[in-house]
């Protein structure tokens, strides 16, 4: 029976149940949510990055809230819990900053060194020129050390110990990375979805090659692998970040599988297209994706071929509400 943690504009769904009966519970009302991420190995220990009011954290399965790392002041905007270590997490800020808990999240360190990149002084956020943010965080799953990070908007990064050093934005990745996702079966791969498109390393992140053949829109927001299958892939897309991020908003779903070009999932059951924002995605065991966007929550079963909405309360005003995270546990 799974827990889903949905994370949309201003409040936090937490969904439990089954496709029989699915019970919905409100939280952290009103808040600026940015992320939310959990770890299956800690179910009910649950992470909401928020732009207003810090770190929030459950230890109840998102009974209660409490602040965490109040020293950090900045927006929390990434989050990630380690697949190696239930206890290690990661979190990055705007302005771009990592932080390093190995408690569960109760305490923080900072892992200095991003402000000192040669390319930092390049880094921007067009709504904020000001300013830029790390946009998200991909643990490796085969190496406890390495850990992706997207600024948004500039650059990405990387570091193979922990935090300790980081290495600098690689001359062929994209330049405004959005999401990233990895999978165990096929070491030194990275997917990325970003402004410019979708592309994907095959050399821990050294070299990258775009991969938006058969993409009608190149606005590129959440990428999923399988965890069945690392060759099966969704990704979704706008023509733009006003079409992606505001209403009433015009987003698709796509999937690839192997070398074959993107094809666009037309699904009576998955909204996209007029009057849909941007979905995310989060698996949940072999060929096990869901789906979240204003239009509600889905579900599929079959690599992302065939989805069903989940019978849940799904409140009108979220219709024109933008999906800031997802995660199944």
């Amino acid at each position: 029976m799974p827990t889903i943690y949905a994370a949309m504009r201003d409040r936090l769904l937490v969904v439990t149940g089954d496709a029989g009966s699915w019970r919905t519970r409100t939280r952290l009302r009103d808040c600026d949510l940015e992320c939310v991420a959990a770890s299956p190995d800690r179910p009910d220990r649950v992470l909401v990055g928020t732009f207003d009011a810090g770190l929030q954290r459950s230890t109840d399965g998102g009974e209660s809230f409490g602040r965490v790392g109040d020293w950090m002041d900045d927006a929390i905007t990434a989050l990630a819990a380690s697949p190696h270590d239930p206890d290690v997490w990661w979190a990055g800020t705007e302005p771009s900053r990592v932080y390093r808990s190995a408690d569960g999240g109760r305490s923080w360190t900072d892992r200095p060194g991003l402000a000192a990149l040669d390319s930092a002084d390049e880094w921007s956020f067009p709504p904020r020129p000001h300013t830029h943010h790390v946009r998200w965080l991909e643990p490796d799953p085969n190496d406890p050390d390495r850990l992706y990070v997207g600024i948004e908007a500039g650059a990405l990064v990387r570091t193979g110990d922990g935090g300790e050093t980081w290495q600098d934005r690689p001359e062929t990745a994209p330049g405004d990375p959005h999401t990233m996702a990895t999978h165990p079966g096929d070491p030194d791969a990275v997917w990325m979805a970003a402004g410019e498109g979708c592309a994907r390393s095959e050399d821990g992140g050294e070299t990258w090659v775009g991969h938006s053949d058969g993409l009608d829109h190149r606005y590129c927001w959440s990428v999923a692998i399988d965890p069945g299958d690392p060759e099966t892939v969704l990704t979704s897309a706008a023509r733009g970040p006003r079409t992606a991020h505001r209403p009433p908003g015009e987003s698709y779903v796509y999937r690839r599988v192997g070398d074959e070009p993107w094809e666009r999932i037309e699904d009576d059951a998955l909204p996209t297209g007029e009057g849909v924002l941007r979905s995310v995605f989060a698996t949940d065991g072999p060929g096990e994706y869901y789906a979240l966007n204003n239009r509600g929550l889905f579900r599929s079963t079959d690599a992302g071929e065939s989805w069903v909405p989940l019978d849940v309360e799904w409140p009108g005003g979220l219709t024109d509400r933008t999906s800031r995270g997802l995660a199944i546990v």
